[in-house]
């Protein structure tokens, strides 16, 4: 891949008249924040060619760096990739990557959004060593994923993946959503399946699960939440019932582990989803895709504008 300069403008505003339990759920009086990160998206796949034999290809992806604010209910993120070319392994061959991952955490809603392009792989082995590369391999992946959170009045997915807001003490919750995809798999000679060079497959389907946040104490937490999913499709959006419809497991763990402080936070956060675009237990022909992202952030949280009113006052 070679360095690119990822830029993103992404406006939400969030609103949610939810009444919340202020014993459980508490937001930082500090109405703006700035926020850096280190970050890796990632889209693998693992293929299931018969009863003993895998083949794992992975992207040569370099870490990015990024930064967003927000300023009281609305969340304006801004943000900024740079390569980190030099952390590429050359052996690992080249991986050519856009990658649009959306992760928003609401109050009473969740959603995820995946645009991933990747072109570029490579296999290795147990002990890490290369053992081929497949340059002509293309995976393409679009997706969203939704989910609601029952107990939305005293567990927050805030307070542990965005860390504005602070969970005062130990709450969970049950979670029930569904998602969509599309995927594309191409290449000239490294991929096979059903003796094609080439795998579509568009699918949509239900899940569930249980998220948990331990207050650990004043300052540290940990959050880890997991849902699996049944969905349904086949190999296009136009053929859809009209061929042989196919149904396919679903895994969406998230961890998050951090520290906050009323100035500032810092957190590690590790997002994964697990979709299979062929699936059979007869003939032993799976296909995988695992896509997701881990993110080092630091949060430093202010009043806004203080500095403006300061300086005004010496100037009066």
């Amino acid at each position: 891949m070679k360095p690119y300069f990822f830029l993103l403008f992404f406006f939400m505003t969030s609103f949610s008249w939810a009444q919340r339990d202020s014993t459980y759920i508490r937001p930082y009086e500090h109405n703006f924040s700035i926020r850096t990160y280190l970050a890796i998206n990632f889209l693998s796949m693992e293929q299931q060619t018969g009863t003993e034999e895998y083949k794992k290809f992975m992207p040569n992806n370099p870490p990015n760096i990024g930064l967003g604010f927000s300023m009281n209910n609305t969340i304006v993120n801004v943000s900024y990739g740079q390569g980190f070319n030099f952390m590429r392994d050359k052996e690992k061959g080249r991986t050519k990557a856009l990658d649009l991952q959306i992760h928003n955490y609401g109050k009473k809603f969740t959603f995820d959004i995946f645009i991933q392009r990747y072109r570029g792989f490579y296999a290795e082995d147990e002990s890490g060593n290369v053992l081929a590369l497949y340059p002509d391999l293309k995976i393409r992946q679009y997706g969203a994923y939704g989910q609601y959170i029952f107990n939305n009045k005293k567990f927050s997915y805030r307070a542990a993946f965005n860390q504005n807001e602070k969970q005062l003490k130990s709450a969970g919750s049950f979670l029930i959503g569904g998602g969509v995809y599309f995927s594309k798999i191409e290449s000239d000679s490294s991929f096979v399946h059903k003796k094609r060079n080439s795998l579509h497959n568009f699918q949509f389907g239900v899940s569930g699960g249980y998220a948990y946040l331990w207050a650990i104490n004043k300052k540290w937490f940990a959050s880890i939440s997991t849902t699996v999913g049944v969905n349904i499709g086949s190999e296009k959006f136009n053929t859809f019932g009209k061929e042989k419809i196919e149904v396919y497991p679903t895994l969406f763990p998230r961890v998050a582990l951090g520290y906050d402080t009323e100035n500032w936070s810092a957190g590690l956060s590790f997002v994964s989803n697990t979709v299979f675009s062929a699936f059979s237990d007869n003939e032993h022909s799976n296909v995988s895709l695992f896509s997701g992202n881990f993110k080092l952030s630091y949060i430093r949280r202010f009043d806004s504008f203080d500095f403006l009113k300061k300086k005004k006052k010496q100037i009066d």
